[in-house]
């Protein structure tokens, strides 16, 4: 009689059901981070100013009204993604409305006096890219922790 015992498990099948769990859980990365970045772009929308009228630049260009609003964007990063990260940027097209920077942080600007002299003048920041991120950090974890739960769920269930 024998004091041990043996026992042998063939866990190929193991094995192949979390790799293709592992695929799965990849492909969910990129959806989980647009909903992220739909939260961020939703808010930088709401938040960045519109003037009242369009406007003029020193060179002469026409900015007409609303163009930064009608700038901004989301983009899928392929440079700076990979399986299992997905990056995107929400921003304005700096071509489109190269006058964002200046509604952001605030700039100098010197006017003409009534008497003839410039004299410097400080516009003040109407920030809408950092408050957006400020504001919905925590709302856009959890838009993309809401995707990949939603994800994994059908994919334990077999249905994804």
């Amino acid at each position: 009689m024998s004091d041990s015992i043996s026992i042998k498990f063939d866990t190929a099948k193991v094995d192949a059901a979390m790799n293709s769990l592992k695929g799965g859980v990849e492909a969910l990365t990129r959806p989980a981070a647009q909903a992220g970045a739909q939260v961020f772009y939703d808010e930088m929308l709401q938040l960045v100013p519109v003037a009242e009228k369009g406007h003029t630049t020193k060179s002469g260009q026409e900015i007409p009204l609303g163009t930064l609003k009608l700038s901004i964007y989301q983009v899928y990063s392929v440079d700076n993604s990979r399986n299992g990260h997905a990056t995107y940027h929400i921003t304005w097209n700096r071509r489109k409305a190269p006058h964002g920077h200046l509604i952001e942080y605030g700039h100098w600007s010197k006017k003409v006096g009534k008497y003839g002299p410039l004299q410097p003048k400080w516009t003040p920041a109407h920030p809408f890219q950092r408050p957006a991120f400020d504001n919905k950090a925590t709302a856009a974890v959890e838009a993309a922790n809401a995707v990949m739960e939603e994800g994994l769920r059908k994919l334990l269930a077999g249905t994804a």
